[in-house]
């Protein structure tokens, strides 16, 4: 991954998009066979729709609902998608587009377009569903739609199901699709991996670039525009996975630092601590990925401390990884580690397992430990059905609780941060005050925080980490004096000999 070359988009392939109809298929076959229900209807969504800015004819840059996404893979807005469960046969409807599209947006492509560049049986025209449909079904009464609606448990969303003109001639299923549709979505195929590999590759290349190209005086917007540049201009990346995170000092310790209201505009400081969330998406497939390293590119003995609790606790989480381990047990052992690791640098005292006990881990990562990830940077399933939320504090923040599956992809993204809205009452409570070492404590106000994290996609003995980035000091700080990634032996042993002075 050295800077002279770089990667470049691979072809996009559409038979994803078929294997994973096929995929729903199957699994909504195998349901209503086991609940002795009759095996016709048809599985029927709605694609997105583009968006103006409010009140006036701006519009936003469209990106496809995610669900239909996954099963049609259509770029454009305004369609409509539907599969025969009896026959198996895949049928899109597309928007009539009026005569003067031609003029201000472009050609008005054929049906038999979509139907090639889709790889579905049939393309029809959105006015039109009522009538297909119903000439299409092969049971008897009404026609059975099973409709998207669910429950998103990351952002408590329901998703909404499909709308059409003559709805009143079908009948509806609503609760059916969404669990079994959601539970395909967890497990990726061959190809979903290739498409989040690339989107790793890309955005990893991309952090690389930023850590070469960071100054002390810059803005932090400086280097969301080095990420989003390189993912785009190399990777053919329109849009992102979220928002970048581009926090430095103690903007750090904000968790989704970036927003409107924190627009990643503060200026870097010598003795920094950057933290940079960023992921670029590839045909709806996206990355997350964190590097956190000192804007000056030399850690200090403080931030040698921080940064290695975090990586001793994503390496080893990362080492545990494997089918039918449940997260739970993972977010636990990060918490842990961190907490061995500050009482080690003096700024706990006291038994660790006590600590653990009273979820003193939360105090320094109150967020999960990673989420599923895929055509959303939180991809859904989660929590599958019976399970619970946990109450407990840092617990209660995990987006899953799952045992690990093969085929699974998932971030591992412990961090430390010291927040005041946090430590201060902790400090005050009698539970948890005696394991602060609070002269300590206050040499870290204004530190912020640090944040590691990786993909990694759940093999069938352990994982395999598709995020390829500098990760031990040694490596940040060679890569940040212009050494080539992944380091070549002449650039470890500079390295190591440059080390050897102090």
């Amino acid at each position: 991954m050295a800077s002279s070359s770089h990667l470049s988009p691979p072809p996009v392939p559409m038979e994803l998009h078929v294997t994973s109809r096929q995929k729903i298929l199957n699994s909504l076959r195998h349901h209503l066979s086991h609940s002795s229900r009759p095996l016709h209807g048809f599985v029927f969504l709605q694609g997105g729709e583009e968006q103006t800015r409010h009140d006036t004819d701006h519009i936003e840059l469209f990106r496809q609902e995610s669900y239909f996404a996954y099963l049609f893979g259509v770029a454009e807005p305004g369609f409509y998608g539907a599969i025969d469960i009896a026959s198996g046969k895949s049928i899109l409807f597309a928007p009539r587009l009026p005569a003067d599209y031609a003029v201000w947006l472009g050609e008005i492509k054929p049906l038999v377009h979509f139907k090639e560049r889709y790889m579905v049986d049939v393309v029809y025209y959105t006015d039109e569903i009522s009538k297909v449909l119903q000439d299409e079904y092969q049971g008897s009464g009404k026609p059975l739609l099973f409709l998207l609606h669910g429950l998103n448990t990351d952002s408590n969303n329901f998703s909404k199901p499909a709308e059409f003109q003559g709805m009143d001639k079908f009948e509806t299923d609503l609760t059916t699709l969404h669990p079994i549709l959601t539970e395909c979505r967890v497990i990726k195929s061959d190809l979903e991996l290739g498409l989040i590999q690339f989107a790793n590759d890309i955005s990893s290349e991309a952090h690389v670039e930023v850590m070469r190209k960071i100054r002390v005086g810059m803005k932090e917007y400086q280097l969301e525009s080095m990420f989003l540049h390189h993912t785009y201009m190399y990777g053919g990346c329109r849009h992102c996975s979220y928002t970048c995170i581009c926090a430095t000092g103690g903007n750090s310790a904000v968790l989704h630092y970036g927003h409107a209201a924190a627009p990643n505009d503060r200026t870097l400081d010598d003795g920094d601590m950057a933290l940079l969330d960023m992921g670029a998406e590839y045909h709806f497939y996206g990355s997350d990925i964190t590097c956190s390293f000192p804007v000056n590119g030399k850690f200090t003995s403080d931030q040698s401390l921080i940064y290695n609790a975090v990586l001793d606790a994503h390496d080893a989480v990362i080492s545990a990884m494997k089918p039918g381990v449940t997260w739970i047990d993972m977010h636990k052992l990060s918490e842990k580690i961190v907490l061995e690791s500050l009482q080690r640098g003096g700024i706990l005292v006291g038994n660790v397992d006590d600590m653990m006990v009273e979820r003193l881990g939360a105090v320094f990562m109150p967020h999960g430990l990673g989420h599923f990830l895929g055509l959303d940077t939180h991809d859904p399933g989660g929590y599958s059905k019976g399970m619970e939320r946990p109450k407990e504090p840092g617990l209660k923040s995990l987006r899953t609780i799952r045992e690990l599956q093969e085929g699974m992809v998932i971030t591992v993204e412990p961090g430390c941060y010291f927040i005041d809205a946090l430590l201060v009452p902790a400090m005050e409570n009698s539970k948890t005050a005696r394991f602060f070492n609070r002269e300590a404590i206050i040499r870290f106000k204004g530190f912020g925080g640090v944040r590691i994290e990786s993909d990694l996609h759940v093999t069938a003995n352990g994982c395999r980490n598709m995020t390829n980035v500098p990760r031990k000091i040694p490596e940040i700080e060679a890569v940040m004096a212009g050494a080539p990634w992944p380091l070549d032996k002449a650039s470890v042993d500079s390295q190591n000999g440059e080390a050897s002075k102090f």
